[in-house]
């Protein structure tokens, strides 16, 4: 008896099906500390970790070496020369060290290379910084840093319980960014926590006329929000131009509410 196999149409459609069986996992660049504050009393460094990760589901894809900046008393410096490279879950990413000498706000900014996601046939860029109070000073941290999207803290970000509402602005070019997605994600770095579903992996919310949202965390640990927005200028593929989606990405830590 010859054998017989599935009309085409079928296995079309069946592909079709798997598809979109498979949930869909956000990207997100990270740039997360190991603490948001330096205190006078304790270490006067900050130990940076750099990856481009599913938080969530704690998985991620390889970083190519980013550009890190930082930002702090209106000045701008090019910190890349500190980066290290590492590996995570046979994944490349990177580690940097910054040495405090003096008080101030520092906002640390990764830019990494594009990175081709032939699922969704575009390139991604994530854009992404966090903020540090360093030896008692706090002012600066609502300062735009100039990056192309980005998201701006309007509650200082490193003085924030669980349960708080964090507020930002999404700037596209230095403007607020109206009726934009962004994605909300836990870093679950030691996989204690478990979404009930696949649909609480990432939450999103969007931004106001003004480019202003808000997201209680629910818990204390590091929070990432990626405001996402297409950019206006495309990048070459095989000869062909793609889309090039960026990502306004900041880490935000939560603390646990003292008592509980």
């Amino acid at each position: 008896m010859r054998p017989t196999f599935p009309h085409p149409l079928f296995l079309a459609v069946l592909l079709l099906v798997l598809a979109f069986a498979v949930p869909a996992q956000a990207h997100f660049g990270m740039l997360v500390p190991d603490k948001n504050l330096v205190t006078k009393d304790g270490p006067k460094s900050v130990s940076l970790d750099i990856r481009f990760w599913h938080p969530m589901e704690n998985q991620g894809m390889n970083l190519e070496k980013p550009k890190l900046e930082l930002f702090a008393k209106g000045k701008k410096q090019d910190v890349s020369a500190s980066l290290a490279a590492s590996t995570v879950e046979g994944k490349q990413a990177w580690k940097a060290d910054y040495q405090v000498k003096a008080p101030g706000v520092c906002q640390f900014l990764m830019t990494p290379p594009a990175y081709w996601e032939p699922a969704e046939d575009k390139f991604i860029i994530h854009i992404t910084k966090t903020v540090v109070s360093a030896l008692g000073d706090d002012e600066g941290w609502d300062k735009p840093v100039g990056a192309k999207l980005e998201i701006v803290p309007m509650v200082k970000p490193f003085a924030l319980y669980a349960g708080n509402l964090f507020t930002g602005k999404v700037l596209f070019k230095g403007k607020p960014l109206a009726n934009a997605e962004v994605e909300v994600e836990f870093y679950n770095k030691d996989g204690a926590r478990k979404a009930p579903d696949d649909a609480y992996v990432t939450q999103v919310v969007k931004t106001d006329g003004a480019g202003v949202f808000s997201y209680a965390a629910p818990w204390s640990g590091w929070w990432g929000f990626s405001a996402l927005h297409d950019d206006d200028a495309k990048m070459k593929k095989d000869g062909k131009d793609k889309d090039v989606e960026l990502g306004g990405v900041i880490w935000v830590y939560f603390h646990p509410v003292p008592g509980k």
